[in-house]
């Protein structure tokens, strides 16, 4: 087999998602600069989350779970990939397109059973009316991300990297524009949701042509293939609904506290960051990779992958995680506090934000432990323990809320996301040497949760340091850089000086 570049494919898609997550974070400092945590806000928010919610439950999330190993190994034998392909893109839009008639017929339902705490004032009626302009979304998203798994499949990840990069220009110029010409900020912002998604679809479906896969629909048709997906994807469905029911039950948890919506939205915008750069890089990568490698029964070489995409994830995920629950209001006032988001907002938001930092290497190890299931076509398993800590995340959120408020929402995501990374672990242990830990792992972890210590207590430090810039206009975006930067060269030093990072095992896994 022609491997796929796995370090390399990491870094490239890793890149663009910094891109995007860049662009994105001046989209929310004009959202939060705009509209703050008030009404206007929430309900956009919420419907938003809507098209989203279905997008990840069965496009990105269910869906290709499913596709991406089968297409990869039809890819690997050639045999008939694109032909599959095509019956797969034409099975998952005759699906999307009759869930979107009938959410878009029934979506006071879906608003009411995201966020019940509207039902009494103006945010349910807003939330519904965003929340039908919004929904088209998810017909071009589902396009796009099958088309984003053949492009994976064939180690092609820039077109598909870079295409959320549109949705937040496509956003920022209609908020920009709206302003301009004084119009609802709410509703520009819904209409422009459905015009990002068509123009992602369109970038990687153009990609997929050059790469010969110029996919057409066809009628949908249940051919053994399709029965093998669906088999393979019913599971992952249904586990794709427990994650959909713990984001469900934050949001429900939030609505009953003005503000805590935004807060929890903000908040998870900033670390969806390191999230995205790492964690979804990594899922993106590993999954053909691993499919692939098992295809070809490279053991060696499915082993090496699984772990240097673990020692990938903890390099960059804990000293971010590290970072997020020290310097958490920092971060939050400079990036965010503005216009009419306020020092309540920063403060609310940034104690969520360092709730959501403990769970980070969790989230991003999930990346690295679910292709081990996917790419062996076991979506039972992950669906067993997504139910597990389903229940750990509801038991948490509504037990604490009445204690501690809404944080209580972030707590329970931050422990379902521990307890899912434990199952997982557990559950690897017997597909073999494909899953073990090898020594290079073994030598490594220790040392990169030291230097990310080390790195802590100095960023803990410069922040006492640089606190009267932090909060002085015009000269805070500079000192927010320094700190920023302080970190990074804290980690860096910290990690050679305990071994946790060796050059020459860096400049020989760019070529693998």
């Amino acid at each position: 087999m022609k491997p796929i570049r796995l370090v390399r494919g990491f870094l490239t898609v890793g890149a663009w998602t910094l891109l995007s997550r860049a662009v994105g974070f001046v989209r929310d400092v004009l959202i939060a600069s705009y509209l703050g945590s008030g009404p206007v806000a929430e309900a956009f928010l919420v419907a938003f989350s809507l098209p989203n919610t279905f997008r990840r439950f069965f496009a990105e999330g269910a869906f290709n779970t499913a596709f991406v190993p089968l297409f990869s190994k039809k890819f690997e034998a050639d045999e008939d990939p694109r032909g599959f392909a095509e019956d797969a893109l034409s099975g998952l839009a005759f699906i999307v397109t009759v869930v979107s008639v009938i959410a878009m017929i029934g979506m006071p339902v879906l608003v009411y059973a995201m966020a019940s705490g509207f039902a009494d004032d103006e945010r349910f009626a807003l939330a519904v009316y965003f929340g039908r302009i919004t929904f088209p979304y998810i017909l071009f998203m589902s396009g796009a991300a099958l088309f984003s798994g053949v492009l994976n499949a064939g180690g092609r990840f820039i077109a598909a990297a870079a295409a959320p990069v549109i949705l937040n220009v496509v956003f920022i110029a209609a908020m920009l524009v709206g302003r301009h010409y004084h119009w609802n900020t709410g509703l520009t912002l819904s209409w422009a949701t459905p015009v990002t998604g068509f123009l992602q679809m369109g970038l990687v479906w153009i990609a997929c042509a050059r790469m010969g896969y110029p996919l057409r629909l066809r009628r949908p048709r249940l051919t053994p293939d399709m029965r093998r997906l669906l088999r393979i994807a019913i599971p992952s469905v249904m586990a794709g609904g427990v994650v959909q029911i713990n984001l469900l039950v934050g949001r429900q948890v939030g609505s009953f506290f003005d503000g805590a919506i935004a807060w929890l939205n903000y908040a998870d915008r900033l670390y969806q960051l390191p999230l995205g750069v790492v964690g979804i890089a990594i899922g993106v990568v590993l999954l053909p990779d691993i499919s692939r490698r098992l295809k070809a029964e490279d053991i060696v070489g499915s082993r090496y992958a699984y772990n240097r995409a673990t020692e990938f994830s903890l390099l960059l995920t804990l000293p971010a995680a590290v970072a997020l629950m020290v310097v958490p209001v920092p971060l939050i006032s400079v990036l965010f506090q503005r216009g009419a988001f306020s020092h309540t907002d920063t403060i609310n938001t940034a104690l969520t934000l360092a709730i959501y930092g403990a769970g980070l290497p969790a989230f991003t190890l999930q990346k690295v432990l679910q292709p081990l299931y996917f790419a062996r076509e076991d979506t039972r398993t992950p669906f067993r323990f997504a139910w597990h800590s389903m229940i750990v995340n509801a038991a948490a959120a509504i037990l604490l809320a009445p204690l501690i408020g809404f944080v209580a929402a972030a707590l329970g995501t931050t422990l379902a996301g521990w307890a899912m990374v434990a199952q997982l672990w557990w559950g690897s242990r017997h597909m073999g040497e494909a899953a073990l830990f090898d020594d290079r792992l073994k030598h490594r972890v220790p040392r990169l949760a030291l230097a990310a210590l080390i790195m802590g207590a100095c960023l803990w430090g410069l922040a006492q340091v640089l606190a009267p810039q932090l909060v002085t206009p015009g000269i805070r975006y500079a000192a927010l850089a320094v700190l920023v930067a302080g970190g990074a060269l804290a980690y860096a030093a910290a990690s050679v000086l305990t071994g946790a990072i060796r050059l020459a095992d860096v400049r020989s896994s760019m070529g693998r």
